[in-house]
């Protein structure tokens, strides 16, 4: 069964700039999840839902560029340096990632020892972090860099929609909407409670959301030519981290690190 993850958009064929060669073997370095260092060609076939001959040469291709690598012993394949020469590239082109972590570290040491700090983009109908400095907690979520929630149900994920422009949201509503059609009302009438707790209170929040464990709050902040919008936010388990203090003592820290980060002109 394949990934909906993984699903290219459904007028890819409408779409005669698309290079679907290309798409499908970005799918394959994103079949990788995090903790595993091998999969072989059946795995991606089964997770791409592309035939196994299709993933072979695209495997090989991949290969070829440095992107995977083939484990002799096994067959499988790994990813390999380019991946990680393309990551860091892209990170490093991202100003608003340089300057976060110092930001994110001082939300992190404030006094609940249970927050959990962290900068995302969305992505379709997720929201990935670029940037995390999670509790001082050994107990805590397991958040890290690249991780993703979803886009319309949690804090950072409303934070963002807010920010977003109206050609933006529309455009992540049609790709909510075709991943999941049965929640398309649902994703909106989410984003409007959103902007409507944002524009009363100056953030958005998610209480058991998301994650029936989790509280958080977001805010959106922004590139430095406004192209591009990102949330911020602190959250943590709900048992720690209750709505009373990121409301009252969070909320301010939240705001006044927007400030630091957000370039907006």
């Amino acid at each position: 069964m394949s990934d909906p993850d993984l699903a290219l958009p459904q007028d890819e064929a409408k779409d005669r700039n698309f290079i679907t060669a290309l798409a499908r073997g970005l799918d394959v370095l994103r079949c990788y999840k995090r903790g595993e260092v091998l999969l072989s060609n059946t795995d991606i076939s089964e997770r791409t839902g592309l035939p196994k001959a299709t993933v072979s040469r695209l495997t090989h291709t991949l290969c070829q560029l440095d992107y995977l690598v083939v484990d002799n012993g096994t067959g499988s394949y790994r990813l390999g340096a380019g991946v990680l020469q393309l990551g860091f590239g892209v990170l490093a082109s991202m100003d608003i990632c340089d300057r976060a972590p110092g930001v994110l570290k001082d939300l992190r040491n404030g006094p609940n020892s249970y927050i959990t700090a962290a900068l995302g983009e969305a992505f379709r109908d997720k929201v990935i972090y670029m940037s995390v400095y999670r509790s001082r907690e050994d107990v805590s979520l397991s958040m890290h860099v690249g991780s993703r929630l979803p886009l319309f149900f949690s804090a950072i994920g409303r934070a963002i929609l807010v920010g977003m422009t109206e050609e933006q949201r529309e455009t992540a509503f049609q790709v909510g909407a075709a991943e999941h059609p049965e929640l398309a009302d649902a994703q909106r009438q989410s984003y409007e409670n959103a902007k409507a707790e944002f524009d009363a209170c100056g953030f958005c929040s998610s209480y058991g959301d998301w994650r029936s464990d989790v509280n958080g709050i977001a805010v959106p902040v922004y590139s430095l030519n406004a192209s591009r919008v990102f949330g911020l936010n602190v959250g943590g388990p709900s048992f720690h981290v209750k709505k009373k203090q990121l409301e009252t003592h969070y909320a301010p820290m939240l705001t006044e690190a927007a400030a630091r980060l957000n370039l907006r002109p």
